[in-house]
């Protein structure tokens, strides 16, 4: 059975798909344009084994952890108010995520994983779920593992995770919805679709998941003030089916492969 709510589903498209056609950034793009599908079947079916990966890495890192971080520490995280344990779980939890992101971009077999999520040549609110699971996997426990170790609560880390899952979906959408001067503080469609863009002055860029500040500080934020991206995608990235992308990372080179030409191929050829 798929692991996901439908009527959260319904309520994202209800809320997306209008949206995207109000302030579309690429009007010409069609709702159900190219690979929608496939994605929908990203959607769908990778929250499986994304939830065993992140549950197993966090089991085994929290359990050698947990003999070495003081009790003390979580009990001085929970004294605080769920508010202020919020904007600290945010913040923590991004570190990881940049730090992950980054590493997948820079390490060439990692970036045989990631590659599949910079395959998104067209993007919009769906896009957001072409992912590897041992990509979303490895990026997610890395966000979450410091909170639980920290002893941050519950409530806390749900809002996280509600926040993220919302502004992921949000800043892959194909709309033109300008933050102003909040740009600085929270990961907008402009900055992450840079991200994706095809284009080497973009390349390695914005790897923040909700803080461009943390691309400020590690020297990789890339933000014009007016043009967005026109074309997005990478070459070499495989861009075929879903069970043909999950095996892609695994399977040898071909010598007739092309070098990606897109992030973490200036430190690795990256070959489809």
């Amino acid at each position: 059975m798929p692991l996901i709510d439908f009527k959260l589903l319904l309520l994202v498209a209800i809320i997306f798909i209008p949206l995207e056609r109000i302030f579309a950034l690429h009007r010409e793009q069609k709702l159900f344009r190219k690979n929608f599908l496939n994605d929908l079947i990203y959607l769908v079916f990778n929250s499986i084994p994304i939830i065993i990966i992140v549950g197993l890495l966090v089991q085994i890192v929290i359990s050698g952890l947990g003999r070495i971080i003081p009790e003390t520490i979580g009990e001085a995280v929970q004294s605080q108010p769920i508010w202020l344990q919020s904007i600290e779980a945010i913040i923590i939890a991004d570190i990881g995520f940049y730090l992950a992101h980054r590493t997948f971009h820079a390490v060439p077999f990692l970036w045989r994983f990631h590659m599949i999520h910079h395959s998104i040549e067209e993007m919009d609110w769906i896009a957001a779920h072409r992912v590897h699971p041992v990509d979303q996997g490895i990026t997610k426990a890395t966000s979450i593992i410091p909170l639980f170790a920290l002893g941050f609560s519950g409530e806390a880390i749900a809002i996280y995770a509600f926040i993220y899952q919302w502004q992921s979906v949000f800043i892959h959408s194909n709309v033109r919805i300008r933050f102003g001067p909040l740009k600085w503080i929270l990961a907008s469609p402009q900055f992450h679709h840079w991200h994706h863009a095809n284009e080497e002055k973009a390349f390695d860029k914005n790897f923040a998941g909700q803080l461009p500040i943390l691309d400020v500080i590690g020297g990789t934020l890339f933000m014009p003030k007016k043009d967005m991206p026109i074309k997005y995608g990478t070459e070499g990235a495989p861009k075929n089916l879903y069970h043909k992308q999950l095996i892609f990372p695994l399977l040898p080179k071909s010598s007739e492969d092309q070098v990606g030409a897109h992030n973490g191929s200036k430190n690795s050829e990256v070959k489809q």
